[in-house]
């Protein structure tokens, strides 16, 4: 018997990710934007592939924007916290030692500062009370995640296991960057009164972007933002939302944008586009449910 040949894999357009048949590339009808708040994406891991994760466009559409990858904490992972200035380091010690180490594990984290005496292991909140967290916010500083992972030592026995360290990414935090997160203790954006020069988002489901916040303690080093809208992501009923005022990524960024005054033209251009994203996966949907439908069945004639 003949093997049958494997079905063909449809096209996938190689920029924008999506089907060749919806590909977005050819929908946006004005320049790349030269955004001067700059934009870095914490996305999880698992939402860079969902079909209607909406960071694709703003990748396309923005010019200062770099995404991140950031996996979930399944052992244990180290965070080194460098200052691009400070007054409390060397020469030397800006290029070789972390001013903040924190390790995190599914029991919570712990931190410690450089030189520090006391025996008792500050947190954030105390980190950015200190001279250490003004000069984070003003000066700027560098951070990398160390995930340790457990495997098996070369030309050992199987069951024995050694720690490796992966550096998963190493990330600059300028001046005037600021965390769009609904913390508690966040301020409204259309009631900041300091200039935010670099935006922190979280891409994923609420539940993945609440566990990217917790994850990453080094977020809280930053001044948090909010969006106070009550606005209907365009979403619609093609992807939950967890309740009113949620909105997609790309929404979130461009309504931050606007509420931080950088009205800038083809910001609209880009919801344009996510919104006939959409329209593409309503369509599927409606697609879909007619095929399941069973067919009307003819009467027999006589």
């Amino acid at each position: 018997m003949d093997a049958q040949p494997a079905p063909k894999k449809r096209p996938y357009c190689s920029t924008c990710s999506k089907p060749a048949r919806v590909c977005l590339c050819s929908r946006f009808k004005t320049p790349l934007l030269d955004n001067s708040i700059a934009v870095t994406v914490l996305q999880h891991s698992l939402e860079k592939n969902h079909p209607l994760n909406s960071i694709r466009i703003a990748t396309l559409g923005l010019k200062n924007l770099t995404v991140v990858t950031v996996s979930d904490v399944n052992t244990e992972v180290e965070f080194h916290i460098r200052l691009l200035k400070s007054k409390l380091l060397s020469e030397e010690e800006k290029e070789e030692e972390p001013l903040i180490a924190a390790t995190v594990s599914k029991n919570g984290y712990t931190c410690s500062v450089l030189n520090q005496t006391d025996s008792v292991k500050p947190d954030f909140d105390q980190i950015l009370a200190s001279q250490v967290g003004q000069d984070a916010i003003s000066n700027g500083f560098m951070v990398k995640k160390l995930q340790r992972k457990l495997g098996n030592k070369p030309n050992k026995k199987l069951d024995e296991e050694f720690e490796e360290q992966d550096e998963e990414f190493e990330i600059v935090v300028p001046p005037g960057t600021a965390l769009l997160f609904p913390s508690k203790g966040s301020i409204d954006v259309a009631a900041v009164n300091f200039e935010v020069k670099h935006l922190i988002v979280l891409d994923g489901t609420w539940q993945k972007a609440k566990r990217i916040y917790y994850e990453n303690p080094w977020l809280q080093l930053l001044p948090h933002l909010r969006l106070n809208l009550g606005k209907l992501s365009l979403y619609g009923e093609v992807r939950q939302q967890p309740k009113e005022g949620c909105l997609s990524t790309i929404e979130s960024v461009v309504f931050a944008m606007k509420g931080l005054g950088h009205d800038q033209e083809g910001l609209d251009a880009l919801l344009d586009v996510f919104e006939s994203m959409v329209g593409d996966q309503r369509r599927f949907k409606d697609e879909n449910l007619n095929r399941s439908q069973p067919r009307p069945t003819r009467g027999l004639r006589f």
